[in-house]
């Protein structure tokens, strides 16, 4: 996401990174190129020309040019305004009720009712909430059905009842539902349409009007740019909602609704939408955007999701292994699994400072240890318990079974056996020998 965005502001602000003079006319030049890249990532060009003024002035203001490190000085101003334009600080979300009603709205095609789901998972899983999904379109019975699937799949209970063609109803009667079952949060998800008309204002107004709910989220596909802002000014201008959620951030979109939305319809933007899977789905920082924008990784994020996955009693027991070198391919096998649970590679990748621009033009696999995968699977259990009796034999077979080489086994095995080693020593204390086991894996 934001792969053209970061490559634009990027070269603009090469000028100030230490190549070349810095005077008060190549900050402008540079500025101007900002102006340029916003714009093509189709933020409003009132937005983008306001935003590289205030950068400007206040450059001019803090002495920028007289600074010792004037370029690390101008890379902050604009990073801390374009965190101010995306919102400032991360919003929360208001789970006070009881039950917690959240009202989702938005578009036919937004994503609305799979981010119903998303958020019931994240709730239950990150907040031990107890949530409810409710099914009010009452115009379209496959959106039922697929509320339905989405709440089997994360094991979240639905709320629908198809004989009853009036939502406000519908929405009433499963908060009641909710409020026998023990349910403290209580998701609707509402009917969308084409474009946004009276009927579908009236009939969100009613609901909101009749339930009265802690949280009224837009939901706007931000693939659509401009358009989803436009779209969110004119809800937001009848329904005053208290934030955004935009989807498919992991598409192929400039980043101008992420960037510019909070200005126009002064909301926040709640949450992000980032994969296809249920658990890909993000609390929106503007800061940690604006460090990803500006090419600066998010190494906050990465540690969070990383901190989501680890299990404190599976780490004891693979420490114990570890230090009776009893480590094998299936603890690897579910290190792997962890690591796949945070997200997919070339967007945990994009967290990493200076990664995202080394990987930009590299195509990584979503699943880029299938290759690993299918090799580990291809042995014995007696074999993935000790891989010192793997011979060449049983690697031509593991090969085979696995459709690899001998040499990507061998590959595998070798990087296993460093690894092994590596671990044993960070267990130990014994940092000069790891340091000299590094050196010998270049």
């Amino acid at each position: 996401m934001f792969d053209s965005l970061s490559d634009k502001l990027d070269k603009a602000l090469h000028v100030l990174k230490g190549h070349g003079q810095i005077t008060e006319v190549n900050v402008a030049e540079t500025l101007k190129e900002v102006r340029r890249a916003l714009v093509d990532a189709d933020v409003n060009f009132k937005i983008a020309k306001n935003f590289t003024n205030t950068v400007k002035e206040k450059a001019l203001g803090q002495d920028v040019l007289k600074s010792l490190k004037p370029n690390q000085l101008m890379v902050k101003i604009v990073k801390d305004e374009l965190t101010q334009l995306m919102g400032g600080d991360t919003a929360g979300i208001n789970l006070s009720g009881k039950p917690s009603l959240i009202l989702m709205a938005g578009l036919q095609g937004s994503g609305k009712t799979t981010f119903s789901g998303k958020l019931a998972n994240f709730l239950k899983n990150k907040k031990t909430k107890k949530p409810l999904l409710v099914a009010c379109d009452v115009y379209r019975p496959a959106a039922i059905d697929q509320l339905h699937v989405v709440g089997e799949q994360i094991g979240v209970e639905v709320f629908s009842n198809k004989e009853e063609k009036n939502p406000v109803k519908i929405a009433e009667s499963a908060i009641d539902h909710a409020k026998a079952n023990g349910h403290n949060v209580v998701i609707i998800d509402t009917a969308g349409r084409l474009a946004v008309d009276e009927k579908m204002m009236d009939e969100i107004s009613d609901i909101h009007q009749a339930i009265q709910p802690e949280e009224t989220l837009f939901v706007v596909d931000s693939m659509t740019g401009q358009d989803a802002v436009n779209t969110a000014k004119a809800f937001n201008d009848r329904l005053n909602f208290d934030g955004v959620i935009l989807t498919k951030l992991d598409g192929d979109t400039r980043g101008g609704a992420a960037i510019s939305i909070k200005s126009v319809v002064d909301k926040p933007i709640k949450f992000i939408g980032t994969g296809e899977k249920m658990d890909a789905i993000d609390v929106f920082h503007p800061s940690r955007m604006a460090d990803r924008i500006l090419g600066m990784g998010d190494v906050v994020s990465l540690v969070e999701r990383a901190q989501e996955q680890y299990d404190e009693e599976e780490a004891r027991k693979i420490q114990k292994k570890i230090a009776k070198n009893k480590f094998g391919f299936d603890d690897f096998l579910k290190q792997i699994q962890q690591v796949k649970k945070m997200g997919n590679m070339k967007d945990l990748m994009g967290m990493i400072p200076g990664a995202g621009k080394m990987m930009k033009n590299m195509d990584i696999d979503d699943d880029a240890f299938k290759h690993i995968e299918a090799i580990i699977h291809s042995m014995t259990p007696l074999e993935r318990e000790n891989p010192k009796m793997i011979n060449a034999s049983r690697k031509r077979r593991i090969g085979k079974g696995s459709g690899t080489s001998v040499q990507e086994v061998n590959q595998l095995l070798k990087q296993f056996t460093q690894m092994s080693k590596m671990m044993k020593m960070m267990q130990g204390g014994g940092g000069k020998k790891m340091m000299q086991m590094m050196k010998n894996m270049r």
